[in-house]
């Protein structure tokens, strides 16, 4: 079931900007924990700006690749604390954001007409 519609998940992904950019100074991530979680809002906020999606401004790619990607960073975050060897802090928080990110991916509707 599709719940989440493109201008919803448009939202949702301002606020995981958000959330990339103010977690290392709330849960104290620190080193490579830290500038993984700045680097990673970064490039989704690059992704949601350049999306054709009513929240995107360039509407440079499709959607539905826009969820392909996230399909992929998903796994990839619950993955990444472990291969780079994060502390618990920082591994609770990837893992806790990946979960998500593959969450929002089953529930979005990335062909819903816009």
């Amino acid at each position: 079931m599709k719940i989440i519609s493109p201008t919803q998940h448009g939202y949702l992904d301002y606020v995981t900007v958000i959330l990339l950019l103010v977690a290392p100074t709330l849960i104290g991530l620190t080193g490579i924990a830290a500038i993984t979680a700045y680097v990673l809002a970064c490039i989704h906020l690059t992704m949601t700006l350049i999306t054709d999606f009513p929240l995107g401004i360039a509407k440079l790619i499709p959607f539905s690749v826009h969820g392909w990607v996230e399909r992929a960073v998903g796994p990839a975050l619950v993955l990444l604390p472990f291969v780079l060897g994060f502390g618990t802090p920082a591994r609770k928080f990837y893992i806790a954001v990946g979960i998500v990110i593959i969450l929002v991916g089953l529930f979005t509707d990335y062909e819903q007409n816009q």
